[in-house]
């Protein structure tokens, strides 16, 4: 190799280190700048709805269930014996007092005849004993006829009356007796069923008919033993049917039992209700919801917004402190809860801007954006 060739490869030599040297004198300061221009870590935004507390009436409720009941619920039986001459179809409506069944009535008929003339006899008989008397009071007084004559007057004046008076009852026995031949409604309603067929024998006892009225039913329900001293006659009662799901119903409590069912804890309480359209069947079951009371100026909530652990309760405030839009969490002590709400007892105040969605995802610190508020 000659001398210039040696002295090229030296100065390139010498060229690429110096350039190696100062690339590593540059690197700290290329550290220091990617350092500055890191940013700072923002704070999360989270979407939610909020609702402004206000007071407000609540109801605390008593669900429970109950079943139809007809009072007016009656099998019908014979009060004499014999054959069934007529019967009304199933499914007749009737009036109070009409003919629901006949008995044959022939015999009542003739022995009812043979009393009659029976009494009319005794009638005449009692009239001529009753005239004999009269005739000889004056005669015994004026002494034209003896005492014993007078007392045999007396004595059959006495028989005469007391054989009316058992003509007379035969009569009215024998009446009665016809009368039982017939079955007659005790209550306006609807023949549901027949026990017997036209033609059979019966005997006094023997069911004939059912008959039910729907216009007026009854709700029964029991009640847990706990609110034993909420409920009274009157209390507000809202009833509705799942089985056709008609309107809903509003009455009161009509009655309120005062004894326990020591098998379920529970007091029967009763609630009157018209059915006009016939809509309803006894035994239907119903949702059968009972006003324990009535409160005002609540703070409520609905229970979406309540965070429940093993802390206790409680709900996420708007907190708009500080110029930005974040969150407080608020410890809470709950009330009565019904239909989705809850009355907050303690913990907050009206005003507050409490979130109801959206609250599972937040964090306090978190910045919120607030899709819809809806005010009380």
């Amino acid at each position: 190799m000659s001398r210039s060739s040696i002295m090229r490869t030296f100065y390139l030599f010498l060229f690429s280190f110096a350039l190696l040297l100062a690339g590593c004198a540059e690197a700290p300061a290329s550290t220091d700048a990617k350092a500055d221009a890191t940013p700072a870590v923002s704070k999360r935004v989270v979407r939610v709805n909020t609702t402004t507390v206000a007071l407000s009436p609540f109801e605390e409720i008593i669900p429970i269930t109950g079943v139809v009941d007809a009072p007016n619920d009656a099998s019908l039986s014979a009060q004499s014996a014999g054959t069934i001459t007529s019967l009304v179809q199933v499914g007749t409506t009737i009036s109070k007092g009409e003919v629901i069944a006949r008995l044959d009535d022939r015999l009542m008929m003739a022995a009812l005849e043979q009393s009659k003339a029976n009494l009319t006899s005794a009638k005449a008989s009692a009239d001529f004993a009753e005239d004999t008397f009269r005739r000889q009071e004056p005669l015994y007084a004026d002494s034209i006829i003896s005492a014993i004559e007078f007392e045999n007057a007396r004595t059959q004046l006495n028989q005469a009356r007391a054989s009316l008076a058992q003509a007379e009852a035969t009569v009215s026995q024998v009446e009665q007796q016809l009368e039982n031949t017939f079955v007659r409604a005790p209550f306006s309603g609807t023949v549901e069923e027949r026990f017997v067929e036209t033609g059979e024998q019966v005997v006094p006892g023997s069911p004939i008919v059912r008959i039910v009225d729907t216009r007026y039913l009854k709700i029964r329900a029991g009640v847990p033993e706990k609110y034993s001293s909420d409920i009274k006659v009157g209390s507000p009662v809202s009833i509705s049917f799942k089985s056709y799901g008609g309107d809903l119903l509003r009455s009161g409590v009509s009655f309120v039992g005062s004894v326990i069912n020591p098998k379920n804890r529970t007091f029967t309480i009763e609630v009157d209700i018209k059915n006009d359209g016939k809509t309803l069947k006894p035994e239907m079951i119903a949702d059968v919801l009972v006003t324990r009371r009535q409160l005002t100026d609540q703070i409520v909530l609905p229970q979406t917004a309540i965070l429940m652990d093993e802390n206790g309760s409680s709900v996420y405030v708007v907190d708009r402190s500080g110029g930005e839009t974040g969150t407080e969490l608020r410890p809470i002590e709950l009330g009565p809860s019904y239909g989705g709400f809850t009355v907050i007892s303690t913990g907050l105040d009206v005003g507050h801007e409490v979130i109801t969605t959206g609250q599972t995802m937040v964090a306090e610190g978190d910045l919120l954006e607030i899709s819809s508020n809806n005010a009380q």
